[in-house]
């Protein structure tokens, strides 16, 4: 444990190299009004907290700068309380689809922090039918209208060398729409009340060639990531590294490997914040990650985080990620309560 005014230099130093990304020299940290000690005491208490390994000397003439563990401290003991935190999201979810939330939250997130803000969508097994239209385009064109638990639209279009009776096409959808509403694209059940044996040959025949739409959609689906905020990384006064600026930006393409960090956070049930040397990826060893996950009363759906720097504002991060996160939460409440 720290003593209160090392915990306040510590700080001092924490923001003075968030603000600026230069060295904290201790006669700047003598002259704040804010520190009660005067220039060789604060030298000894920096002395004191680069033993401790909170902090570091980079060079022999310049100041301090947090280390990962001094950043950890912070985080973990002296950021203010939640009702303190600065930062707050004004989002109108309400009555929007979810992919059309996501890329709202994403790009709101992005703004507020000034960081890379990621967002996965809820996985496809989570989703489940709302409704099925069977429409008859042309006497031998008809098109398969599904409509998902999370307002995605799916549309295929199915060609005949016949006229399709108009009447069998509306038995379709009415047989589809009692069978099908409620199961999940992945469940199996949604195959086998797809070829049905107890139907008549004509209809179980009909059904059988309808089935891509519903047994295609849930094979080619893939979960989802929305990113915002690249850019914000490549300007030199945040991203000074152009090998580790490179690792990351291939995560980022590659995907896999973040929707796997990703799933770290998916299980935890506060908020995960990984600095620096602790996070596992290499890709992110000289970042932070803060993230939340979103969902329902009983289930995790997906996960709100921002990456940026180490020397981040972590209040502002840590409150827009919490935000974010609440407002994910109540809006796929509402959306699998429908």
């Amino acid at each position: 444990m720290l003593t209160p005014r090392q915990e306040l230099l510590l700080a001092k130093v924490i923001d003075g190299f968030s603000a600026t990304g230069q060295p904290v020299a201790s006669k700047a940290l003598a002259s704040d009004p804010d520190v009660p000690a005067g220039p060789s005491t604060v030298r000894n208490e920096l002395a004191v907290l680069e033993e401790q390994g909170l902090l570091a000397h980079p060079h022999t003439s310049a100041g301090r700068v947090p280390t990962d563990s001094g950043y950890r401290y912070y985080v973990d003991r002296l950021l203010p309380a939640p009702a303190e935190q600065r930062a707050a999201l004004a989002l109108t979810l309400s009555r929007r689809e979810v992919d059309e939330a996501m890329r709202l939250t994403t790009e709101a997130l992005s703004q507020v922090t000034d960081l890379l803000a990621i967002v996965s969508a809820p996985p496809i097994h989570t989703t489940t039918i709302r409704h099925v239209e069977v429409l008859l385009l042309q006497p031998q064109v008809l098109m398969v209208v599904i409509i998902t638990s999370t307002g995605g639209v799916s549309k295929r279009l199915f060609t005949y060398e016949r006229p399709v009776d108009p009447g069998l096409a509306d038995w379709a959808a009415s047989y589809l729409n009692e069978a099908l509403v409620g199961k999940g694209l992945g469940a199996r059940t949604l195959r086998s009340r797809l070829t049905d044996p107890t139907l008549p040959s004509t209809e179980r025949a009909f059904l059988e060639g309808l089935a891509p739409a519903f047994t295609e959609l849930a094979e080619t689906a893939e979960e989802s990531l929305y990113v915002d905020g690249t850019a914000r990384l490549l300007s030199e006064h945040r991203f000074q590294d152009v090998s580790q600026l490179n690792a990351l930006l291939d995560m980022l393409e590659r995907r896999v490997t973040l929707l796997g960090v990703l799933s770290a956070a998916l299980d935890q049930r506060e908020l995960y914040v990984r600095i620096g040397a602790e996070n596992d990826a290499p890709a992110l060893q000289g970042l932070s990650l803060v993230a939340a996950n979103y969902g329902l009363p009983r289930r995790n759906l997906g996960t709100v985080s921002v990456i940026g720097p180490t020397r981040m504002d972590y209040a502002v991060a840590i409150g827009a990620v919490r935000a974010a996160a609440g407002q994910l939460s109540r809006f796929v409440e509402d959306v699998y309560s429908d």
